[in-house]
């Protein structure tokens, strides 16, 4: 298109010592901080080597994108993790080659993979991810756009380590500066609040212990500042740009309330909280209503109120579903939150501050769900507390609240949502009825034509629950002939063996410090014939 024409003209014309090496032919991919192109590299055998050159915003932090070399030039090249070539750079503009791997959309192929196919999808991302945390790489953003893979070829590729951090260990020298840099600040506590529609609500709180100290202690180690409600993406963008019809989330949004607040520092700190429940698709309105507690009052008075409150004041909401004004003149809390929507492990969702290798697991588990149940995206929330949500409707609340007490968070949650059959789960929204004996003795019933099908639709706390307006589960279609699939056409997916549940159980921990690790993983019974 005449678009790409001119982007790629004026990257020629920015590193112009491309034009002598490179034959841009198409620009192929297009995120929040880097551009990515295809082109073609004149080689002195005389052969043409695609290559895919990522073109870096020019605002990108220098120490940033030499991290990202470096984690390339060190981890990269082996074990599905992908290398560099080159590096041009002229002024602030910089580009980065690498091998280009001709791959599938994701979604394209979803719904046409054998099980076999996924297996061996998953064991390799494994291997990608057993290496780059043996150099004590934290990748941040594993999704499936991010892990290229050729159908044909066999081929898979881990890219995109424009977020990557590193463990305390880590073995590469630039990422020790940038996880240094990272733990600068307060570690502060948040107590942010949703709603969830029908009079239920999920909140974040710190340590229970921690309010029972002296109130000087109290007030410098937990912060109950309600935090903003983050309705724009995280680095990395969307995810998968193609829109396909046929292909929804489990779970979509319509129109849900929640209560929200912010903090602004500039010249004048300002205090910010909702005055009532908002749709958050109005963004004005959450730098025009504030309030402190239920009363609505102007931006003077409510900054008075709360820089009223002396700093060794104990609060008096912690586990509740509300937010006092003590709690709104605390600071927030810093704590890393990269990632893309969706994908964001709960220990990342809840901010803890110390966020491990594990958060890395967890994306592959998400991408692990969305194989087994046909579904992609799975989960889907504007901001980290309804995807917290979402995640209970799975997991459990009652084992979402247990697991976050392990890394210092109170989570309260006003209504009781049971964990899910995870098998029972994927076949519903597969369609299929597996042959295989199942390990809890029930298989899954269909639902009837022209109705949703709820995740836990034989249980009294379905998702629904929780309020139509916090999330839907889309409703789940099939005609009498679909769901008779006859069995040379299931490609394995009526044969599923326990142990792939037991993987997805195990990678879908909500303990961090338990979750399965990429090493554990490619040990696992599911790989037991396909080992290294």
């Amino acid at each position: 298109t005449a678009g790409v024409k001119k982007d790629i003209e004026k990257l020629y014309e920015a590193v112009p010592q491309l034009v002598n090496v490179f034959k841009i032919k198409d620009k192929i991919g297009e995120g929040t901080f880097s551009s990515v192109y295809l082109a073609t590299a004149q080689l002195q055998t005389g052969y043409e080597e695609k290559m895919a050159l990522k073109h870096l915003i020019p605002t990108s932090h220098p120490l940033r994108i030499a991290a990202e070399l470096q984690c390339l030039t060190v981890a990269g090249g082996q074990d599905n993790v992908m290398g560099v070539k080159y590096c041009f750079r002229k002024n602030d503009h910089v580009v980065i080659v690498m091998p280009y791997l001709e791959h599938e959309s994701f979604l394209d192929i979803l719904n046409s993979l054998s099980f076999e196919e996924v297996r061996e999808y998953m064991f390799n991302l494994f291997k990608a991810l057993r290496r780059i945390h043996h150099f004590g790489i934290v990748h941040r953003d594993v999704k499936p756009s991010n892990f290229l893979y050729n159908r044909q070829l066999k081929k898979y590729a881990l890219v995109d380590f424009g977020l990557a951090q590193g463990t305390p260990d880590t073995k590469i020298e630039l990422l020790k500066t940038a996880h240094s840099e990272d733990q600068q600040g307060s570690c502060l506590q948040t107590n942010p609040i949703v709603t969830l529609g029908s009079g239920v609500s999920v909140s974040v709180t710190a340590p229970k212990q921690i309010a029972q100290q002296s109130a000087s202690k109290a007030a410098d180690r937990r912060s109950g500042l309600l935090s903003k409600v983050q309705m724009k993406q995280g680095r990395g963008g969307k995810e998968d740009s193609v829109h396909h019809s046929v292909q929804r989330s489990v779970f979509g949004e319509r129109n849900f309330n929640i209560y929200s607040s912010t903090y602004q520092e500039n010249s004048s700190t300002k205090l910010i909280k909702q005055s009532k429940m908002i749709d958050v698709s109005s963004r004005k309105l959450l730098t025009k209503k504030k309030i402190i507690s239920t009363k609505t009052v102007s931006n003077g008075a409510a900054r008075k109120a709360a820089s009223g409150c002396p700093l060794n004041l104990l609060c008096d909401c912690y586990a509740t579903d509300r937010v006092c004004s003590v709690c709104l003149s605390r600071r927030q809390q810093v704590a890393p939150r990269a990632g893309t929507p969706g994908f964001r492990a709960p220990e990342v969702l809840t901010k803890c501050p110390t966020q491990t290798t594990a958060i890395d697991m967890w994306s592959a588990g998400i991408i692990f769900l969305s194989l087994l149940s046909g579904r992609y995206p799975f989960f889907k929330a504007s901001d980290d507390l309804t995807a917290l949500a979402q995640i209970m409707t799975v997991r459990g609340s009652r084992e979402t609240i247990q697991a976050a007490r392990t890394f210092g968070k109170s989570v309260v949650c006003t209504q009781v949502v049971p964990t899910q059959n995870l098998r029972t789960l994927c076949e519903k929204l597969r369609g299929t009825n597996s042959s295989s004996k199942r390990s809890q003795g029930e298989g899954p019933s269909r639902s009837e034509n022209n109705t949703a099908l709820s995740v836990a639709a034989d249980k009294p706390c379905a998702p629904e629950t929780l309020g139509k307006q916090i999330q839907h589960l889309e409703s789940f279609q099939e005609g009498d002939g679909a769901l008779e699939t006859k069995a040379a056409d299931m490609k394995g997916w009526d044969q599923v063996p326990d142990e792939a549940y037991d993987l997805l159980d195990k990678l879908l921990d909500l303990n961090p410090a338990t979750r399965i690790t990429a090493k554990e993983a490619l040990l696992h019974p599911f790989f037991k014939d396909i080992r290294l």
